[in-house]
């Protein structure tokens, strides 16, 4: 049933899908079509059974379909679905991130991580009266035409340098620096510094694989943006609310300008947010003169689902322990099978985060370094897999999530599975 479904689905959308790295592009198999999904499970449309390592690609930190955020949908939708007026509930979401990160005194909701990153860069730019943004290599902030280069994740898997349909006055004004790189981000801002309206980064970048910024790195950035005026982005679409309640921000214990936000917040509904702020963020329309819109940012019913979600997490510290005793369970798990069949790997893993790199270096901490990996070696190991019922990502170059929902026993089975491969 699969294969008939993705097949008829190829009729009706690009490659079958409406993400492309939903399409398993070179790997020979058809995608297992998810019919539903509960805990730390999942089951496609022949009823087969997966332990779910994507997670949604990293929302579901309280697994599939959470009791209290199904149930926040369902009350809310009962009242309504829409109405593009403001609500007690956006209110209720933007005052509880405001007050539990640091960083940020206020926000604007979006719809989506694009639009949150897209709407951060313009915000850099009209706060600042600058044109130029420095985004680093491997790092992705989605498909905004200024950020579509060197940008890793589904480009990468599929050895697209950029896209087609960007003209080239648009990334004209986009820098592109080497992640964990001092010396390069140093040079870029000798040169362009008065230009610079602001830098964009992955303060752990999950899509070239989990790779998480050196600290002394991203000390050094924040030094020289306070130096030459320029706005701090951290892009914690990916890591906000998952490798801790703070987000990246609270490990590394350094406050960027703007922040943001997406997939966790949204508790499994597309959402997105930027902040940061007041002297900033009050720039934006109806107060200031840079303007963003959007018809259904800070729809009740994402609201209500991400704010049930965020107060969760809160509201249970321990979660973050159990997710990181899990995930050095599976590291070292997978560290000690791999050296005991001989097989070269590298694993980076920041708490519920994590990438498995066939790679014979001893660290990989850069985009060059990650495209030295056996991809040939991941998708063999990845089909193996997914056959036996573990769901991880069909992409070297995307990272494997954990939820509160998975058990040690869970770990075992993937450990077993693995150690006979």
């Amino acid at each position: 049933m699969n294969k008939e479904l993705f097949k008829e689905s190829e009729r009706y959308m690009p490659g079958g899908v409406n993400s492309p790295v939903r399409a398993y592009k070179g790997l020979d198999i058809t995608p297992p079509i998810i019919k539903e999904g509960k805990g730390a499970y999942i089951f496609d449309e022949e009823g087969k059974k997966y332990t779910d390592y994507i997670g949604a690609w990293g929302p579901a930190v309280l697994g599939q379909a959470d009791d209290d955020i199904v149930n926040a949908i369902k009350l809310t939708a009962d009242k309504g679905i829409s109405f593009g007026s403001p609500t007690r509930l956006e209110l209720d979401m933007a005052r509880h991130i405001c007050s539990t990160i640091d960083s940020v005194d206020m926000i604007r909701m979006v719809n989506s991580g694009t639009e949150a990153t897209m709407s951060a860069a313009r915000l850099a730019r009209g706060y600042t009266d600058r044109k130029k943004i420095i985004k680093f290599e491997g790092n992705y902030h989605g498909h905004y035409d200024g950020f579509l280069i060197s940008a890793g994740s589904g480009v990468l898997t599929e050895g697209i340098p950029g896209s087609k349909g960007v003209p080239e006055e648009i990334i004209s004004n986009t820098i592109l620096a080497r992640y964990n790189d001092i010396e390069s981000i140093e040079q870029v801002f000798k040169t362009h510094g008065e230009e610079i309206a602001g830098v964009i980064i992955e303060p752990i970048a999950g899509n070239m694989g989990v790779i998480p910024a050196k600290e002394d790195f991203l000390l050094r950035l924040k030094e020289l943006c306070m130096e030459y005026n320029s706005v701090l982005i951290f892009d914690e679409v990916m890591t906000g609310f998952r490798v801790s309640y703070k987000g990246a921000q609270g490990l590394y214990n350094i406050e960027p300008d703007l922040t943001t936000f997406a997939k966790v917040m949204g508790g499994g509904l597309p959402s997105g947010a930027y902040g940061g702020k007041r002297k900033i963020m009050e720039k934006l329309s109806p107060i200031g003169e840079v303007y963003q819109a959007g018809t259904m940012s800070g729809n009740p019913i994402v609201m209500a689902a991400g704010y049930t979600a965020l107060k969760k997490l809160f509201d249970n510290p321990e979660y973050y322990d159990y997710l990181e005793n899990l995930g050095r369970r599976l590291e070292n798990g997978i560290n000690e099978i791999s050296k005991e069949k001989g097989i070269p790997t590298v694993i980076n893993r920041v708490g519920s985060m994590m990438t498995i790199f066939y790679n014979e270096l001893e660290k990989v901490e850069t985009y060059e370094d990650a495209l030295k990996s056996d991809i040939d070696m991941y998708n063999s190991v990845f089909k193996y897999m997914l056959n036996k019922g573990i769901y991880i990502a069909p992409s070297q170059f995307e990272g494997l999530f954990l939820s509160v929902k998975h058990s040690n026993e869970d770990i075992d089975r993937f450990l077993e599975i693995f150690r006979k491969y």
